[in-house]
């Protein structure tokens, strides 16, 4: 216990299935978390479990006003912004020839760009942070894919949403890396989530069908996300930068 005292953390999409299992682990921890969700009831629903080291924000990560919001009032409540996990996102699958260009703007934006523009709402803060905690700085993590490191047939328009998330993360590493800011990416298998779910046409025989193909023989739980990132923003991580970390049980063989 006491892996992140005296960290502060904002979770985008922290009321779904992957964010609400961090700002769990996060909390467990000792740090102090803002569960950001576009949706304010699940948001709320997420902090009032955890009591008096979280609280929500409504927060669309695409709109920067929003953004700066977030990041105003956690820094406002604790005094400081350690640790960013840009975690929001959407889930798309399908054959390529469906894929319309309205649905590939939808996904480079809530995929991508919302989260260029956290990162960039949130860089003041972390900063500061960095400068004020020389030992182990601030933290920015990701939630790319192992569809972010590779392709696979029905995931074009989500692949080159995540494939532009690992460009990014892998780019501002190299950038803010001198400023004592590290910057790591997350890379999932196949989870049973929601999202997940509701991306498949018949979500229970693709997971036993990816659980088939994992050497490890299971799918990806929200815990095991959540345990890896919990790593990743601790200071037992603070040499590891610029990786993007498999959550896979192998599937993708990176």
């Amino acid at each position: 216990m006491g892996r992140l005292d005296g960290k502060v953390a904002i979770v985008t999409g922290g009321g779904g299935d992957f964010g609400s299992a961090t700002c769990r682990r996060f909390v467990a921890e000792g740090a102090r978390v803002c569960v950001a969700d576009i949706d304010q009831d699940r948001g709320h629903s997420v902090a009032e479990e955890l009591g008096a080291a979280a609280f929500a924000v409504r927060c669309d990560h695409t709109v920067r006003a929003e953004a700066d919001a977030a990041v105003a009032e956690t820094v406002s409540r604790w005094g400081t912004l350690t640790t960013l996990f840009n975690n929001a996102g959407v889930v798309w699958t399908g054959k390529f020839d469906t894929l319309d260009a309205a649905e590939l703007q939808r996904l480079l934006t809530v995929d991508l760009v919302g989260m260029a523009e956290m990162t960039q709402a949130a860089l003041p803060a972390l900063r500061r942070h960095a400068v004020a905690e020389p030992h182990a700085g601030a933290v920015i993590l990701f939630m790319s894919s192992g569809l972010g490191l590779r392709g696979a047939p029905g995931t074009s328009g989500y692949a080159i949403a995540k494939h532009g998330v690992t460009g990014l993360m892998r780019s501002l590493a190299q950038e803010l890396g001198p400023e004592n800011i590290r910057v790591n990416g997350l890379a999932p298998g196949i989870a049973d989530t929601a999202g997940m779910r509701a991306a498949w046409a018949a979500p229970d025989e693709a997971l036993r069908n990816f659980r088939e193909r994992t050497p490890l023989r299971r799918n990806v739980e929200p815990i095991d996300v959540a345990n890896a990132a919990l790593y990743l923003v601790s200071d037992e991580a603070r040499n590891i930068h610029s990786v993007s970390f498999p959550v896979d049980g192998g599937i993708y063989g990176l």
